[in-house]
């Protein structure tokens, strides 16, 4: 149980770091509307993982027939409102604050551990304690001090900055909430099933949402220098970052992952450092104060559980 837990965590801060890179990638793909990019990553994510379930798993058919109505509905709901939904979402209100730094939609963002935390504890039954109350102000804290050196957001971001905000929050709302329905759906299922079953949806509402948006034409507008960076993509920050992601929530609580993944903002951090840009004191003050609190989060569900097993057993 040790163990895993620590694999867990180690996996989830893994995703964290690939994600991270992420917008180093996306920005290169900035002429693609965002609902095109998400359909073809995850399509060509897709045609990766079938002859590794072919090859690893002889393409068994049991662990999909394994799944419940109401785990097949979890991955649905998270293929729309993770998948597609939130990036949708997240990369529109990008668009409202003109691509900003330090704006308000970076704020918004930060209130995503807060969804993903409260839909633990609704859908999962998560025990939250008052320690691991304290971490997570604590944690968010010191996210809040890395994303922002001047320790406030940037509102001079024109008009759309309301409703940039709104779309920002939606966007933190999908993503939080869709880490307690993953959590849910890996429960007696492989990590690359359920990838794989993602990774089949949420195509299908990216091309969607990408109608509605009147962007059929963009489909087709792939260029062979975009589609380097798709694959880059697929193989980091993509479908092996999800799957991951997927292995390490699989073994450690949705509301402590959430937390694990701060490394995100550490990881930019040092993405930064190397990139030549200024940093402050406190930010770096900061990420080694977030180490140690994920350091914290860890050794805390490692004694819950210790406690917990002892206490079933006698």
């Amino acid at each position: 149980m040790k163990k895993s837990l620590y694999y867990g965590s180690l996996a989830v801060a893994a995703a964290a770091v690939l994600w991270s890179l992420d917008v180093l990638l996306r920005a290169q793909l900035f002429e693609l509307p965002p609902s095109v990019v998400v359909f073809w990553e995850h399509l060509f994510g897709l045609a990766v993982l079938i002859p590794v379930l072919l090859i690893g798993f002889k393409f068994s058919f049991k662990p999909f027939a394994n799944l419940t109505k109401k785990q097949w509905v979890a991955i649905i709901v998270v293929s729309l409102l993770s998948g597609a939904g939130g990036t949708v979402l997240y990369t529109a209100a990008l668009v409202q604050t003109q691509f900003a730094p330090f704006s308000i939609v970076v704020l918004m963002q930060q209130l995503q551990p807060l969804f993903a935390i409260a839909a633990a504890a609704i859908i999962l039954k998560e025990t939250l304690g008052k320690r691991f109350w304290l971490l997570t102000v604590l944690a968010l804290g010191c996210a809040y001090m890395i994303w922002f050196p001047d320790l406030a957001p940037n509102f001079n971001t024109g008009e759309g900055t309301v409703i940039g905000a709104i779309l920002a929050l939606g966007a933190a709302a999908a993503w939080g909430i869709s880490t307690a329905l993953s959590k849910y759906t890996l429960k007696g299922v492989s990590t690359l099933h359920v990838t794989a079953a993602r990774f089949f949806w949420t195509p299908i509402f990216a091309f969607i949402i990408g109608i509605a948006m009147g962007d059929l034409h963009s489909f087709t507008a792939v260029t062979p220098g975009m589609w380097k960076y798709i694959v880059a993509i697929t193989f980091s920050t993509g479908m092996v970052a999800l799957a991951l992601y997927y292995y390490g929530l699989k073994r450690i609580p949705a509301s402590r992952s959430t937390l694990i993944e701060l490394m995100w903002p550490i990881s930019a951090l040092v993405i930064n450092y190397f990139s030549d840009v200024k940093l402050s004191y406190t930010q770096w003050i900061a990420a080694i104060f977030l180490l140690v609190i994920m350091w914290f989060v860890v050794k805390n569900e490692q004694v819950a559980t210790t406690h917990a097993r002892h206490t079933s057993s006698s």
